[in-house]
């Protein structure tokens, strides 16, 4: 397999309420994207000579702009805000909270095939445009809106309540112990967003005591067993990360001064896709994962690879509710299934433990623009691995995972980044 490198990237400030800035996504778009070519040390005329050499394409994940910002048509946007990128071939992909990994799949594979040099990939949502509850609702239509969100407020809590409640039933774990899991994971997160600049809640109170205080005016409950605490963020932002064939990562790095042996690549990858209902996480008794699709879509990276978990320096993944990042936990292979509050209870999943989780602050520390999440996470997996993550770099990190998922662990996008 040919290997498609990362060179570089950047995202937003999560913590941004463009509406509020009177800024709408077109102003999001111009600042991403300039800021991202600068990242690269790219430039306007590159771009064009690129295109006029059919060598660059673009890839744009969001979920539900036209709910958001009452637009549609998302790949043609770059044309509004850069007339360098008319012309480039762009298009946008959606998997609910999993587009930002459905256009990186797409740039993956357009480069491997040898169709393009150079992918420029950027994910984004706008969020704050509405209120919560409405917020809620357009956020339904990634679970069967139907069944399981239509008329019913806040329906992803509740679905991801069922995930904790299912892992109670399947496993059988002392439930106090369950739930003061959950808040080590919600302290953990929003511990690790202070030491990122880019987190949304870098500057928010939250602590293990408050997080196990839950269901009351400061900590409301908002999905059976979970509360506000155990929840990721409604979030405006953007990200963006440019991959690279061989050939054109080599002539980036002569042109730039630096190596190709330190410029990380993409080594391993899985999708899996589980039926649309949350119902199918309980149906497959004789499976030993919770989330069988998700831990056949880690495998599939780890065997892709050539790796194992042992391999591993740290993971990013899809923490939209505490119960979600308890059930990767095992997924991943850190634990067995059941035990996964072995390893947060001792401190392995923590900055300094011997497998990092999140070391990002998450989705729950970070935030959550949902389309930008699955790009968020690959930046943030090549920060780590060329050692540019700042305050929150993992010491010695040479191989990260990261996991997106879409709807109720229906779209399971897998990564594996090294060098």
């Amino acid at each position: 397999m040919e290997k498609i490198y990362i060179l570089g990237g950047t995202q937003t400030d999560f913590n941004r309420n463009w509406t509020k800035e009177g800024k709408n996504f077109l102003a999001m778009f111009k600042e991403i994207v300039d800021d991202g070519l600068a990242s690269v040390n790219l430039t306007d005329d590159d771009i064009v000579q690129l295109n006029r050499e059919n060598k660059i394409v673009a890839c744009i994940g969001n979920f539900v702009g036209e709910y958001y910002c009452n637009q549609s048509h998302w790949g043609s946007f770059l044309t509004e805000v850069n007339p360098a990128f008319y012309g480039v071939p762009s298009a946008r992909y959606e998997a609910a909270c999993a587009s930002g990994s459905v256009a990186i799949d797409t740039a993956f594979t357009k480069l491997r095939a040898g169709d393009y040099e150079i992918a420029m990939v950027l994910g984004f949502e706008m969020m704050k445009t509405v209120n919560s509850k409405i917020c809620g609702d357009y956020l339904g239509r990634a679970a069967n809106y139907e069944a399981e969100a239509k008329g019913i407020e806040f329906p992803f809590p509740k679905l991801f309540g069922r995930l904790a409640d299912t892992i109670l039933e399947k496993y059988k774990p002392d439930k106090e112990r369950f739930m003061k899991a959950l808040a080590k994971i919600a302290n953990k997160n929003y511990s690790n967003a202070k030491n990122n600049p880019n987190a949304q809640a870098r500057s928010w109170f939250m602590d293990e005591a408050q997080a196990n205080d839950r269901y009351n005016e400061n900590n409301a409950e908002v999905g059976g067993l979970l509360a506000i605490s155990d929840c990721s963020q409604v979030t405006d932002g953007a990200a963006v990360v440019f991959l690279a064939t061989e050939e054109y990562a080599k002539e980036y790095c002569k042109k730039n001064g630096l190596k190709l042996e330190d410029i990380p690549y993409i080594k391993g990858w899985g999708h899996r896709t589980a039926p649309l209902t949350y119902d199918k996480k309980a149906a497959e008794a004789t499976e030993r994962s919770v989330l069988p699709w998700t831990k056949k879509a880690i495998d599939e990276a780890y065997s892709r690879s050539g790796m194992s978990v042992d391999d591993m320096d740290f993971f990013e993944t899809h923490d939209c509710f505490t119960s979600s990042e308890y059930a990767a936990v095992s997924a991943f292979g850190i634990t067995e299934p059941g035990r996964e509050y072995e390893a947060i209870e001792t401190g392995v999943t923590e900055m300094t433990g011997a497998k990092p989780i999140n070391p990002s602050g998450g989705l729950i520390g970070c935030g959550h623009p949902v389309g930008a999440s699955g790009v968020r996470m690959m930046l943030d997996l090549y920060k780590q691995v060329a050692g540019k993550a700042g305050g929150y770099q993992v010491n010695g990190a040479k191989n990260g995972m990261m996991l997106n998922i879409g709807g109720s662990a229906t779209t399971n996008y897998v990564y594996v980044v090294g060098k």
